[in-house]
């Protein structure tokens, strides 16, 4: 069994917050794989399916995003989930917007959801890191966070969160490698194949044959014809 848990605030002030993208991320994966309805549990909202053949809990905690550990914990004990069957899916500021990338382990980089999140069950958890860009400045951090995402991030935004929901299963079946193709065919411009060129055919006949006579000759010829 799989515990997805996506980060959040909770409350409809918070929906479309750029903090707010993991709970988007687990969304669309309840939507899109046939999941149970959200229903209140663990100090979260919790849904429930199978992703191939593996049993996947979905968390969406509800205690704001920097007490998130609480919800996890007590989730994954009524569970029994082990701790490296946790994968956490949350925005990141180190990653360009769209940008993806599967992270197991490691530090929490200062994200308040992940500090929670180390507290209560240590940093031994899967983690999708979904990039939102930085606003340039230390000091706008906390407003860039918590507002809402710009239209012009529309196209991009939908894209990754589909291409999330489209290799969740790949996720949950341990190949993270195919889960971030799934996302890259949605976010990442497919080229083009190149295009056919008219090719011209020549045939034999139109292939002068090279003139052989000598300068006499030649002179000679003109002057029979």
């Amino acid at each position: 069994m799989k515990l997805f848990v996506g980060l959040g605030n909770p409350g409809k002030k918070y929906v479309n917050n750029r903090h707010n993208i993991g709970f988007m991320a687990l969304d669309q994966i309840a939507n899109d794989h046939s999941f149970s309805s959200w229903k209140s549990k663990f100090q979260g909202q919790l849904s429930d399916g199978k992703l191939g053949l593996e049993k996947v809990i979905l968390l969406k905690p509800e205690t704001f995003m920097n007490l998130s550990g609480q919800s996890v914990s007590e989730t994954i004990k009524f569970y029994k989930i082990k701790t490296e069957d946790v994968v956490v899916f949350h925005d990141e500021l180190d990653l360009s917007a769209s940008k993806l990338r599967v992270k197991s382990s490691g530090g929490h980089a200062g994200h308040n959801g992940l500090r929670s999140i180390h507290q209560h069950i240590g940093p031994d958890y899967q983690r999708v890191r979904m990039g939102i860009g930085h606003p340039g400045h230390k000091d706008r951090v906390a407003n860039y966070v918590l507002s809402d995402f710009a239209k012009s991030d529309q196209n991009w935004l939908k894209d990754l969160i589909y291409g999330v929901s489209d290799g969740a299963v790949y996720l949950a079946n341990g190949d993270p490698g195919k889960f971030m193709n799934a996302v890259a065919m949605r976010t990442v411009p497919q080229r083009e194949k190149p295009k056919k060129t008219n090719t011209v055919t020549i045939k034999k006949e139109d292939i002068s044959e090279p003139d052989n006579r000598s300068a006499i000759q030649k002179l000679m010829d003109k002057f029979s014809n």
